[in-house]
């Protein structure tokens, strides 16, 4: 919606930049890490979509690059210079997990963080296998997805807190519903006009042509709110709220089930196993040098 109002710089892929490049090459400051990163990051579709001339991003990176944040504003600086446009939004969800950092090393940044029914999310996920279970708990695709969504949505908020006005909430179900008025609340936090009807026009990406996992040209008219009615079987919405509802409710949304009739079951204990798992992971992958080899797999896909 944003890239569709016009100004901004049209990159259609997520820059990965604190959640995978930064832990993957390191210290920025000396020029062996920088080569390194360009020397993988320019055979990916990060810089393929980029649609910069590799000579001209390279030597400014190498040159001016000494942290993630210099990279990322490099890098999108120079394809909203190339597009003739004065503004640039980054769209890498992981980037949640990593407000502070992005906060001090772009300390104008803005940071719009997108709230969503956890139920719709999870199918979501589980669709798309992003979070996989332990081999012995196989079947808990969703309960998972749903865990791990509550683990950094709430990580998020907590950072947010601290940015303060430089932060905003937005619900997803109200773009949706109510997009005239959730874009005029944007529109004045980012100081942009977000004219709807141009956006409609306009229409980039998943504006005019829904990205999702459900989608299904038989179902009648595409409708992402509320899929987790359908989606989910009685017993298994049970124990899905009872794992996230409380949190569920903080945030506004009702539940299908009053917690308090919810039964308790082995919940709490894949509360805290799983919880742990995001968290350590989190940490050996952004503070320690093991996160290297953490996630050697996932620059596969780059």
């Amino acid at each position: 919606m944003v890239l569709s109002a016009g100004d901004f710089a049209v990159y259609r892929t997520e820059s990965n930049v604190f959640n995978l490049l930064v832990p993957k090459f390191g210290d920025l400051h000396t020029t062996r890490q920088r080569e390194r990163l360009m020397k993988v990051w320019l055979r990916s579709k990060l810089f393929e979509r980029s649609g910069l001339e590799e000579a001209a991003i390279s030597e400014k990176i190498l040159r001016d690059c000494h942290s993630g944040g210099d990279f990322l504003r490099i890098l999108m600086g120079e394809i909203a210079r190339s597009q003739k446009v004065r503004r640039w939004a980054d769209c890498t969800p992981e980037h949640l997990l990593y407000i502070r950092q992005i906060k001090e090393q772009i300390p104008d940044a803005l940071i719009i963080h997108i709230i969503r029914d956890g139920r719709d999310v999870a199918l979501s996920m589980a669709r798309q296998k992003w979070i996989r279970p332990f081999p012995w708990q196989d079947g808990q695709d969703v309960l998972l997805a749903g865990l791990f969504w509550e683990w950094i949505v709430s990580k998020g908020r907590v950072s947010g807190q601290e940015v303060g006005r430089d932060y905003l909430e937005v619900r997803f179900e109200d773009l949706v519903t109510n997009p005239r008025d959730t874009l005029s609340l944007l529109g004045r936090f980012i100081e942009h006009d977000l004219n709807y009807d141009r956006i409609r026009r306009v229409a980039i990406g998943s504006v005019g042509e829904p990205n999702s996992s459900f989608s299904n040209p038989s179902s009648g008219p595409f409708n992402p709110i509320g899929r987790w009615k359908n989606g989910f079987t009685p017993n298994n919405l049970a124990t899905f709220e009872k794992a996230v509802g409380a949190f569920l409710e903080s945030l506004g949304y009702s539940l299908s089930i009053p917690n308090d009739q919810i039964p308790s079951s082995l919940i709490r204990e894949k509360r805290v196993l799983y919880r742990l798992c995001f968290e350590s992971h989190f940490r050996l992958k952004s503070q320690t040098p093991l996160g290297r080899w953490l996630i050697r797999s996932d620059l596969s896909w780059l």
